[in-house]
């Protein structure tokens, strides 16, 4: 029986899979929702092409779905569906500590009758950022809350200096409010690592995003 990661090509989701693969489950695809607008990553601004690269680096399946505001839930369930007739067993989430955001997964889950799987719920958020470095991810800062981080960590590397900046600034290690989102580029789960060679910095409605301009998988 097989399982899917809540897919946003960011550090916590792919954390969770990779804690999930760690415990024994079989992951084999990732389900990742994008704009039906703009076609990137919903809350990261992450482009559509950059995550079909990333399931070429990593080897799983990337089922991708187009998702609305106002009917993002069931758009997620539609995308699910098929694989539940595939033998979707359960889906794998990287949420930690917010109450709402695991409570809307296990509905979702209850919904398809499959499990809700939450690696890294209730974890220590500063043990679960030094965790994921130490275990050799790599992953850049794609959006932050301009009231939150500055500008100048907008395509940043995670790293311990950055989580002195989160902690001095009383900013959630894991950024799990909104503080900020990634874009994990190499590590255990990646057969080839992904070099992001040039991006920008744009601001749109109270947020930082990096416009990623050209990037490909490392020879």
């Amino acid at each position: 029986m097989s399982y899917a990661v809540s897919w946003s090509g960011g550090k916590d989701c792919c954390f969770a899979c990779y804690k999930a693969i760690q415990d024994g489950y079989d992951v084999r695809w990732l389900v990742n929702s994008v704009s039906d607008d703009y076609s990137r990553v919903r809350f990261h601004g992450t482009e559509a092409r950059l995550i079909q690269l990333q399931a070429q680096a990593t080897g799983f399946e990337l089922v991708q779905n187009r998702t609305s505001a106002e009917h993002y839930e069931e758009d997620f369930k539609r995308a699910l569906r098929p694989l539940v007739e595939k033998g979707l067993r359960g889906m794998i989430f990287g949420d930690i500590y917010v109450p709402e955001n695991r409570a809307w997964a296990e509905k979702v889950c209850r919904d398809l009758s499959i499990e809700a799987v939450l690696p890294l719920w209730d974890h220590d958020p500063r043990r679960l950022f030094c965790d994921f470095i130490d275990a050799g991810f790599r992953a850049v800062v794609v959006s932050a809350d301009s009231q939150r981080l500055d500008r100048t960590w907008v395509g940043h590397v995670l790293d311990h200096e950055l989580l002195a900046w989160l902690e001095a600034h009383n900013v959630d290690p894991c950024g799990e409010n909104g503080e900020y989102h990634t874009i994990v580029t190499d590590g255990p789960l990646f057969r080839r690592a992904i070099e992001i060679a040039e991006g920008r910095t744009v601001a749109i409605n109270g947020y930082w995003f990096l416009d990623t301009l050209t990037y490909g998988l490392r020879s």
